[in-house]
């Protein structure tokens, strides 16, 4: 296992960091947390990637962020970060290594990269709707409410969606770290 950087995996998460900030213009209100793309580009990062290139990009994303209106809405800065809806910039972090990690173990396989995504949907769910929580004063049941259901549905087939295009992007010759399953 390789320590440093490779120039190839900085191209691909500074790829993968625009294509996030492309998913945050498309932003529907939707109370306290938008409907956005970005999520559908974090697990495909996390599975096309891995996951230390799926955190390379989301990294450089957040960090893009504290500069430029990259986050949805046009948004940008530590304010964003530190918001209601923060805690779901964090959970891209998070979604994008788990996706990876989980991919790594099932392979490349459509049911695999699928069962990855969903993974992956479970630290970007679960941090953004806690810190929604906090910062709002609410309780679980209207954190929920507010931060959770209203996107599961479209989640679901952005998980879907990701994992599909996963598939294709590795069976390309693009030098992507295919994920293995383990004992091969």
């Amino acid at each position: 296992m390789q320590n440093q950087i490779t120039a190839r995996e900085v191209a691909y998460a500074a790829l993968f960091a625009a294509l996030i900030a492309a998913g945050a213009f498309v932003a529907i209100p939707l109370g306290p947390v938008p409907f956005t793309l970005q999520v559908l580009v974090v697990l495909l990062a996390g599975l096309v990637l891995g996951p230390r290139g799926g955190a390379l990009a989301v990294g450089a994303y957040l960090v893009l962020g504290l500069v430029a209106p990259v986050y949805a809405g046009g948004t940008s800065g530590l304010g964003a970060l530190l918001g209601p809806t923060g805690g779901y910039l964090w959970g891209f972090l998070l979604g994008a290594v788990t996706a990876g990690a989980v991919a790594r173990h099932t392979g490349s396989g459509l049911l695999g990269l699928t069962a990855a995504a969903l993974a992956g949907l479970v630290p970007i769910y679960l941090l953004g709707m806690a810190w929604l929580a906090f910062q709002l004063q609410l309780g679980a049941g209207a954190a929920i409410a507010a931060g959770g259901l209203p996107f599961v549905a479209a989640d679901l087939v952005k998980a879907g969606a990701a994992a599909l295009a996963a598939r294709s992007m590795l069976s390309l010759p693009l030098g992507l770290p295919a994920p293995q399953t383990r004992g091969r």
